[in-house]
Protein backbone atom coordinates (compact mmCIF):
# COMPACT_ATOMS: atom_id res chain seq x y z
CA UNK A 1 0.00 0.00 0.00
CA UNK A 2 1.56 3.71 -0.81
CA UNK A 3 2.22 5.66 2.33
CA UNK A 4 -0.45 8.43 1.80
CA UNK A 5 1.00 10.98 4.58
CA UNK A 6 4.47 10.30 2.62
CA UNK A 7 2.77 11.46 -0.69
CA UNK A 8 0.75 14.73 0.90
CA UNK A 9 3.73 17.31 0.97
CA UNK A 10 4.67 17.27 -2.93
CA UNK A 11 1.06 16.88 -4.08
CA UNK A 12 -0.54 19.08 -6.04
CA UNK A 13 -4.66 19.86 -5.00
CA UNK A 14 -6.48 18.81 -8.02
CA UNK A 15 -4.12 20.82 -10.54
CA UNK A 16 -3.46 17.96 -13.05
CA UNK A 17 -1.92 19.47 -16.91
CA UNK A 18 -3.85 19.39 -19.51
CA UNK A 19 -4.14 15.63 -21.31
CA UNK A 20 -6.07 12.48 -21.98
CA UNK A 21 -9.67 13.39 -19.66
CA UNK A 22 -10.47 10.25 -17.45
CA UNK A 23 -13.78 10.08 -15.27
CA UNK A 24 -13.61 7.76 -12.37
CA UNK A 25 -16.92 6.32 -11.15
CA UNK A 26 -18.54 4.11 -8.95
CA UNK A 27 -21.17 2.93 -5.86
CA UNK A 28 -20.10 2.44 -2.94
CA UNK A 29 -23.21 0.75 -0.86
CA UNK A 30 -25.12 3.59 0.80
CA UNK A 31 -22.30 5.68 2.19
CA UNK A 32 -23.09 9.63 1.82
CA UNK A 33 -22.33 12.92 3.17
CA UNK A 34 -19.31 13.13 5.23
CA UNK A 35 -17.67 10.41 3.51
CA UNK A 36 -14.87 11.59 0.97
CA UNK A 37 -13.47 9.63 -1.99
CA UNK A 38 -9.79 11.08 -2.79
CA UNK A 39 -7.59 10.03 -5.75
CA UNK A 40 -4.03 10.19 -5.71
CA UNK A 41 -1.82 10.03 -8.93
CA UNK A 42 0.59 11.45 -11.04
CA UNK A 43 0.34 13.73 -14.00
CA UNK A 44 3.49 14.14 -14.93
CA UNK A 45 5.71 15.61 -12.88
CA UNK A 46 3.15 16.58 -10.61
CA UNK A 47 1.47 14.54 -7.91
CA UNK A 48 -1.85 14.84 -7.84
CA UNK A 49 -4.71 14.82 -4.97
CA UNK A 50 -8.36 15.35 -5.80
CA UNK A 51 -11.42 14.07 -3.48
CA UNK A 52 -15.07 14.19 -4.15
CA UNK A 53 -18.29 13.83 -1.67
CA UNK A 54 -20.22 10.44 -1.96
CA UNK A 55 -23.97 11.02 -2.29
CA UNK A 56 -25.97 7.96 -1.42
CA UNK A 57 -22.78 5.84 -2.08
CA UNK A 58 -21.96 7.49 -5.69
CA UNK A 59 -18.93 9.40 -6.37
CA UNK A 60 -17.19 10.63 -9.53
CA UNK A 61 -13.70 12.57 -10.15
CA UNK A 62 -13.00 13.89 -13.47
CA UNK A 63 -9.36 15.05 -14.21
CA UNK A 64 -6.66 14.78 -16.86
CA UNK A 65 -3.19 13.02 -17.34
CA UNK A 66 -0.86 12.68 -20.40
CA UNK A 67 -0.29 9.09 -19.98
CA UNK A 68 -1.18 6.45 -17.87
CA UNK A 69 -0.75 6.53 -14.32
CA UNK A 70 -0.70 4.51 -11.12
CA UNK A 71 -2.89 5.71 -8.85
CA UNK A 72 -4.89 5.01 -5.12
CA UNK A 73 -8.31 5.77 -4.57
CA UNK A 74 -9.02 6.10 -0.78
CA UNK A 75 -12.24 6.28 1.54
CA UNK A 76 -12.86 8.73 4.22
CA UNK A 77 -15.63 6.83 5.41
CA UNK A 78 -15.81 9.14 8.49
CA UNK A 79 -15.08 12.71 6.38
CA UNK A 80 -12.18 13.14 9.08
CA UNK A 81 -9.47 13.83 6.50
CA UNK A 82 -6.86 11.87 4.51
CA UNK A 83 -4.64 13.11 6.72
CA UNK A 84 -5.49 11.28 10.13
CA UNK A 85 -6.17 7.98 7.83
CA UNK A 86 -2.56 6.78 7.98
CA UNK A 87 -1.02 3.39 6.33
CA UNK A 88 -4.56 1.08 7.11
CA UNK A 89 -6.94 3.88 5.23
CA UNK A 90 -9.30 2.25 2.87
CA UNK A 91 -7.72 2.06 -0.13
CA UNK A 92 -7.36 0.51 -3.37
CA UNK A 93 -4.20 0.57 -6.39
CA UNK A 94 -5.36 0.83 -10.05
CA UNK A 95 -3.84 2.02 -13.50
CA UNK A 96 -5.84 5.20 -14.05
CA UNK A 97 -6.14 5.83 -18.04
CA UNK A 98 -8.43 8.34 -20.07
CA UNK A 99 -11.96 7.72 -20.68
CA UNK A 100 -13.64 6.36 -18.22
CA UNK A 101 -13.38 3.88 -15.15
CA UNK A 102 -15.99 2.19 -13.21
CA UNK A 103 -15.82 1.04 -9.54
CA UNK A 104 -17.98 -1.74 -8.49
CA UNK A 105 -18.81 -2.95 -5.05
CA UNK A 106 -21.48 -4.45 -3.36
CA UNK A 107 -19.37 -3.84 0.35
CA UNK A 108 -19.10 -0.22 2.23
CA UNK A 109 -15.49 -0.57 1.26
CA UNK A 110 -13.60 0.67 -1.81
CA UNK A 111 -10.51 -2.04 -0.93
CA UNK A 112 -11.86 -4.98 -2.42
CA UNK A 113 -13.61 -3.05 -5.24
CA UNK A 114 -13.62 -4.25 -8.69
CA UNK A 115 -12.41 -1.68 -11.97
CA UNK A 116 -14.44 -2.52 -14.67
CA UNK A 117 -14.12 -0.35 -18.52
CA UNK A 118 -10.88 -0.10 -18.39
CA UNK A 119 -8.75 -1.95 -20.99
CA UNK A 120 -5.52 -1.40 -19.23
CA UNK A 121 -6.65 -2.29 -15.44
CA UNK A 122 -7.82 -5.50 -17.79
CA UNK A 123 -4.62 -6.25 -19.24
CA UNK A 124 -2.53 -5.12 -15.18
CA UNK A 125 -4.69 -7.87 -13.90
CA UNK A 126 -3.60 -10.59 -16.54
CA UNK A 127 -0.19 -9.94 -16.19
CA UNK A 128 -0.46 -9.77 -12.11
CA UNK A 129 -1.96 -13.33 -12.41
CA UNK A 130 0.83 -14.67 -14.80
CA UNK A 131 3.70 -13.04 -12.54
CA UNK A 132 1.86 -14.10 -9.20
CA UNK A 133 1.74 -17.63 -10.82
CA UNK A 134 5.83 -17.65 -11.47
CA UNK A 135 7.06 -15.88 -8.26
CA UNK A 136 4.73 -18.67 -6.35
CA UNK A 137 6.65 -21.40 -8.77
CA UNK A 138 9.96 -19.92 -7.42
CA UNK A 139 8.87 -19.89 -4.12
CA UNK A 140 8.28 -23.74 -3.78
CA UNK A 141 12.03 -24.29 -5.22
CA UNK A 142 13.36 -22.26 -2.68
CA UNK A 143 11.27 -24.18 -0.18
CA UNK A 144 12.07 -27.52 -1.63
CA UNK A 145 15.65 -26.11 -1.62
CA UNK A 146 15.53 -25.19 2.32
CA UNK A 147 14.06 -28.83 2.88
CA UNK A 148 16.92 -30.57 1.42
CA UNK A 149 19.44 -31.70 3.69
CA UNK A 150 22.24 -28.71 4.45
CA UNK A 151 24.87 -31.42 2.99
CA UNK A 152 23.12 -31.91 0.02
CA UNK A 153 22.71 -28.46 -0.87
CA UNK A 154 26.04 -27.85 -0.61
CA UNK A 155 26.91 -30.88 -3.59
CA UNK A 156 27.62 -29.21 -6.60
CA UNK A 157 25.03 -31.85 -8.10
CA UNK A 158 22.40 -30.41 -6.05
CA UNK A 159 23.39 -26.61 -6.93
CA UNK A 160 23.38 -27.32 -10.71
CA UNK A 161 19.98 -29.40 -10.90
CA UNK A 162 18.24 -26.19 -8.77
CA UNK A 163 19.95 -23.13 -10.56
CA UNK A 164 18.66 -25.71 -13.96
CA UNK A 165 15.15 -25.61 -12.62
CA UNK A 166 15.54 -21.69 -11.80
CA UNK A 167 16.78 -21.42 -15.34
CA UNK A 168 13.74 -22.74 -17.16
CA UNK A 169 11.24 -20.95 -14.89
CA UNK A 170 12.96 -17.75 -15.75
CA UNK A 171 12.75 -19.05 -19.32
CA UNK A 172 9.09 -19.66 -19.54
CA UNK A 173 8.51 -15.99 -17.61
CA UNK A 174 11.04 -14.05 -20.12
CA UNK A 175 8.90 -15.70 -22.93
CA UNK A 176 5.85 -15.02 -20.81
CA UNK A 177 6.19 -10.92 -21.19
CA UNK A 178 8.27 -10.77 -24.50
CA UNK A 179 5.11 -12.23 -25.82
CA UNK A 180 3.08 -9.86 -24.12
CA UNK A 181 4.67 -6.93 -25.48
CA UNK A 182 4.52 -8.46 -29.17
CA UNK A 183 0.82 -8.60 -28.71
CA UNK A 184 0.34 -5.95 -27.08
CA UNK A 185 2.29 -2.75 -29.10
CA UNK A 186 -0.78 -0.45 -28.13
CA UNK A 187 -0.76 -0.59 -24.63
CA UNK A 188 0.98 1.50 -21.85
CA UNK A 189 1.28 -2.09 -19.96
CA UNK A 190 4.16 -2.77 -22.58
CA UNK A 191 6.21 0.06 -21.25
CA UNK A 192 5.99 -1.33 -17.94
CA UNK A 193 6.86 -4.96 -18.94
CA UNK A 194 9.39 -4.13 -20.99
CA UNK A 195 10.37 -1.97 -17.73
CA UNK A 196 10.46 -5.15 -15.53
CA UNK A 197 12.51 -6.72 -18.65
CA UNK A 198 15.37 -4.47 -17.99
CA UNK A 199 15.75 -4.59 -14.39
CA UNK A 200 15.70 -8.65 -14.71
CA UNK A 201 18.59 -8.27 -16.93
CA UNK A 202 17.16 -8.95 -19.78
CA UNK A 203 19.44 -8.66 -23.16
CA UNK A 204 18.84 -5.30 -24.62
CA UNK A 205 18.95 -5.91 -27.92
CA UNK A 206 16.23 -7.93 -27.75
CA UNK A 207 14.34 -5.57 -25.60
CA UNK A 208 15.21 -2.80 -27.82
CA UNK A 209 13.76 -4.71 -30.93
CA UNK A 210 10.36 -4.65 -28.70
CA UNK A 211 11.06 -1.55 -27.93
CA UNK A 212 10.93 -0.37 -31.33
CA UNK A 213 7.68 -2.23 -32.71
CA UNK A 214 5.30 -0.36 -30.16
CA UNK A 215 3.07 2.49 -30.77
CA UNK A 216 4.90 5.86 -31.37
CA UNK A 217 2.91 7.78 -29.10
CA UNK A 218 3.74 5.31 -25.70
CA UNK A 219 7.13 5.84 -26.84
CA UNK A 220 7.13 9.70 -26.21
CA UNK A 221 5.86 9.65 -23.02
CA UNK A 222 8.30 10.62 -20.60
CA UNK A 223 8.13 6.31 -18.85
CA UNK A 224 9.26 5.57 -22.78
CA UNK A 225 11.72 7.85 -23.08
CA UNK A 226 13.26 6.83 -19.82
CA UNK A 227 13.08 3.04 -20.55
CA UNK A 228 14.56 3.54 -24.16
CA UNK A 229 17.65 5.28 -22.12
CA UNK A 230 17.65 2.59 -19.74
CA UNK A 231 17.84 -0.30 -22.76
CA UNK A 232 21.04 1.87 -24.43
CA UNK A 233 22.47 2.09 -20.91
CA UNK A 234 22.37 -1.74 -20.71
CA UNK A 235 23.55 -2.03 -24.16
CA UNK A 236 26.78 -0.76 -22.98
CA UNK A 237 27.81 -4.17 -21.00
CA UNK A 238 25.66 -6.60 -22.89
CA UNK A 239 26.89 -9.08 -24.68
CA UNK A 240 28.98 -8.64 -27.76
CA UNK A 241 29.55 -5.16 -26.76
CA UNK A 242 33.27 -4.39 -26.43
CA UNK A 243 33.96 -3.58 -22.60
CA UNK A 244 34.43 -0.40 -21.12
CA UNK A 245 38.39 0.03 -19.94
CA UNK A 246 38.70 0.88 -16.49
CA UNK A 247 41.57 1.16 -13.79
CA UNK A 248 41.35 0.36 -10.30
CA UNK A 249 44.13 -0.34 -7.26
CA UNK A 250 44.74 -3.76 -6.83
CA UNK A 251 45.35 -4.89 -2.88
CA UNK A 252 48.81 -3.38 -3.22
CA UNK A 253 47.26 -0.28 -4.20
CA UNK A 254 49.00 0.09 -7.90
CA UNK A 255 46.96 0.82 -10.55
CA UNK A 256 45.18 -2.06 -13.30
CA UNK A 257 43.77 -1.68 -16.18
CA UNK A 258 41.37 -3.96 -17.80
CA UNK A 259 43.31 -3.25 -20.80
CA UNK A 260 46.02 -4.77 -19.99
CA UNK A 261 44.49 -8.11 -20.12
CA UNK A 262 43.86 -8.16 -23.55
CA UNK A 263 44.93 -11.23 -25.68
CA UNK A 264 42.94 -13.33 -23.16
CA UNK A 265 39.95 -14.64 -21.99
CA UNK A 266 39.19 -12.31 -18.98
CA UNK A 267 36.53 -13.04 -16.37
CA UNK A 268 35.26 -10.20 -14.49
CA UNK A 269 34.26 -10.82 -11.22
CA UNK A 270 32.14 -8.68 -8.86
CA UNK A 271 32.05 -10.08 -5.44
CA UNK A 272 32.29 -8.94 -1.94
CA UNK A 273 33.63 -10.31 1.35
CA UNK A 274 30.00 -9.57 3.24
CA UNK A 275 28.55 -11.12 0.49
CA UNK A 276 27.49 -14.94 1.11
CA UNK A 277 25.99 -16.23 -2.11
CA UNK A 278 29.54 -14.71 -3.62
CA UNK A 279 31.57 -16.71 -0.82
CA UNK A 280 29.18 -19.58 -1.81
CA UNK A 281 29.94 -19.44 -5.73
CA UNK A 282 33.83 -18.95 -4.95
CA UNK A 283 34.81 -22.50 -5.10
CA UNK A 284 33.20 -22.66 -8.32
CA UNK A 285 34.94 -19.96 -9.66
CA UNK A 286 38.50 -21.08 -8.13
CA UNK A 287 37.61 -24.91 -10.02
CA UNK A 288 37.53 -22.94 -13.20
CA UNK A 289 40.62 -21.02 -12.56
CA UNK A 290 42.45 -24.10 -11.65
CA UNK A 291 41.37 -26.01 -14.64
CA UNK A 292 41.72 -23.39 -17.29
CA UNK A 293 44.47 -20.61 -16.02
CA UNK A 294 47.21 -22.43 -18.69
CA UNK A 295 44.46 -22.49 -22.06
CA UNK A 296 45.27 -18.33 -22.30
CA UNK A 297 42.29 -17.85 -19.34
CA UNK A 298 42.27 -15.33 -16.50
CA UNK A 299 40.18 -13.41 -13.82
CA UNK A 300 39.92 -9.99 -12.92
CA UNK A 301 38.19 -9.97 -9.16
CA UNK A 302 36.21 -6.49 -8.57
CA UNK A 303 35.56 -6.12 -4.78
CA UNK A 304 32.39 -4.37 -3.44
CA UNK A 305 34.45 -3.99 0.28
CA UNK A 306 33.80 -0.97 2.10
CA UNK A 307 36.42 1.81 2.96
CA UNK A 308 37.88 0.71 6.28
CA UNK A 309 37.11 -3.04 5.58
CA UNK A 310 40.51 -4.21 3.47
CA UNK A 311 41.32 -6.48 6.13
CA UNK A 312 38.29 -8.62 5.57
CA UNK A 313 38.49 -8.31 2.17
CA UNK A 314 42.50 -9.48 2.12
CA UNK A 315 41.21 -12.06 4.65
CA UNK A 316 38.70 -13.63 2.49
CA UNK A 317 40.71 -13.55 -0.67
CA UNK A 318 43.12 -15.57 1.63
CA UNK A 319 40.42 -18.20 2.70
CA UNK A 320 38.60 -18.90 -0.37
CA UNK A 321 41.99 -19.14 -2.39
CA UNK A 322 41.51 -16.51 -4.99
CA UNK A 323 44.86 -16.48 -6.35
CA UNK A 324 43.88 -14.12 -9.79
CA UNK A 325 44.20 -10.13 -9.78
CA UNK A 326 41.57 -8.38 -7.53
CA UNK A 327 40.97 -4.56 -7.54
CA UNK A 328 38.69 -2.07 -5.33
CA UNK A 329 37.89 1.11 -4.53
CA UNK A 330 36.78 -0.02 -1.63
CA UNK A 331 33.67 2.16 -2.31
CA UNK A 332 30.91 -0.48 -1.65
CA UNK A 333 28.06 -0.03 -3.91
CA UNK A 334 29.55 2.97 -5.02
CA UNK A 335 32.38 1.02 -6.63
CA UNK A 336 33.13 2.89 -9.85
CA UNK A 337 33.81 -0.21 -12.11
CA UNK A 338 30.53 -1.50 -10.56
CA UNK A 339 28.18 1.91 -11.80
CA UNK A 340 30.37 1.82 -15.42
CA UNK A 341 29.01 -1.84 -15.87
CA UNK A 342 25.40 -1.51 -14.21
CA UNK A 343 26.09 -3.88 -11.35
CA UNK A 344 22.90 -4.29 -9.42
CA UNK A 345 23.43 -7.31 -7.77
CA UNK A 346 26.32 -9.49 -6.49
CA UNK A 347 27.95 -12.49 -7.06
CA UNK A 348 27.98 -10.54 -10.95
CA UNK A 349 30.14 -11.51 -13.86
CA UNK A 350 31.45 -10.80 -17.38
CA UNK A 351 33.42 -13.03 -19.89
CA UNK A 352 35.72 -11.04 -22.29
CA UNK A 353 37.06 -12.86 -25.22
CA UNK A 354 40.83 -11.57 -26.21
CA UNK A 355 39.71 -8.80 -28.55
CA UNK A 356 37.72 -7.32 -25.37
CA UNK A 357 34.16 -8.27 -26.42
CA UNK A 358 31.64 -9.59 -23.65
CA UNK A 359 30.69 -12.63 -25.27
CA UNK A 360 28.87 -13.98 -21.39
CA UNK A 361 27.61 -12.60 -18.49
CA UNK A 362 26.45 -13.79 -14.88
CA UNK A 363 27.83 -17.39 -15.13
CA UNK A 364 27.77 -19.07 -12.01
CA UNK A 365 27.99 -22.74 -10.86
CA UNK A 366 27.55 -25.36 -13.78
CA UNK A 367 26.95 -22.67 -16.45
CA UNK A 368 30.93 -21.38 -16.20
CA UNK A 369 31.68 -24.84 -16.21
CA UNK A 370 30.04 -25.81 -19.38
CA UNK A 371 30.70 -22.13 -21.20
CA UNK A 372 34.49 -22.44 -20.30
CA UNK A 373 34.61 -25.99 -21.51
CA UNK A 374 33.23 -24.54 -24.82
CA UNK A 375 35.94 -22.51 -25.20
CA UNK A 376 38.71 -24.44 -24.55
CA UNK A 377 38.31 -28.08 -23.92
CA UNK A 378 39.16 -28.57 -27.93
CA UNK A 379 42.43 -26.53 -27.04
Amino acid sequence: MLNIIALLPVMVFAQAPAGNSFTVTGKISNLTTPARMYILYRAGANKIIDSTLLADGSFTITGSIPSPSNALLVLDHKGIGITKLGNGADALEFMLDKGTTNVNTTKDSVKHAEITGSVINDEDKYLTQQLNYFNNEAKKLNDEAKATPEATQKTPEFQSKMQARFKALQSKQHDMLKDFVATHPHSYESLMVLNLMNGQGANPFETGDLYSKIDQDLRDTEVGKMIRQNIDDAKVTAVGAVAPDFTQPDVNGAPVKLSSFKGKYVLIDFWASWCGPCRAENPNVVKAYNKYKAKNFTILGVSLDRQGEKDKWLEAIKHDGLTWTQVSDLKAWYNEVAALYKVQSIPANFLIDPNGKIIARDLRGADLEQKLAELFEKI
